[in-house]
């Protein structure tokens, strides 16, 4: 039986992380505040720090969450999608296994043309993306 929990444990910890981080930021955020208005003689309001501490939270959320959550979400995504730029391994490799091929067996070229039939038509296929261009 499969469990949610189990399943998305990843995010389960990552959501838990972050929550203990944030509240730790706004806990010690208000410690903070407390004590510099405290040194100026200022009253403490709720209203100032949550506008000072909703400021500095997005602050780090543009510098460092929203850049890594690109840098590692845009690339995962984009790599799904099968850029051009994910593929320039793919292709190398196949190139280097059907040379492997050819210099071990006769049958090759048989070979090669047999599982590109038997692969063809996926979105990932280079000969079929090809085709798909051409009218």
């Amino acid at each position: 039986m499969r469990s949610v929990w189990k399943d998305y444990s990843y995010g389960w910890i990552t959501l838990a992380l972050f929550l203990l981080t944030l509240t730790g930021h706004w806990i010690f955020g208000w410690f903070s505040y407390v004590s510099e208005q405290a040194a100026h003689g200022q009253p403490v309001e709720v209203g100032e720090y949550t506008i000072q501490m909703l400021r500095d939270t997005l602050e780090n959320w543009q510098s460092e969450f929203l850049q890594l959550l690109w840098q590692v979400g845009g690339l995962a995504f984009l790599f799904y999608l099968g850029s051009p730029q994910s593929k320039e391994g793919d292709d190398r490799m196949e190139a280097k296994i059907e040379a492997v091929l050819r210099a071990v067996d006769r049958n090759a070229d048989q070979v090669i043309e047999k599982i590109d039939t038997a692969y063809a038509g996926r979105h990932t296929d280079h000969h079929y993306m090809q085709e798909q261009k051409e009218p």
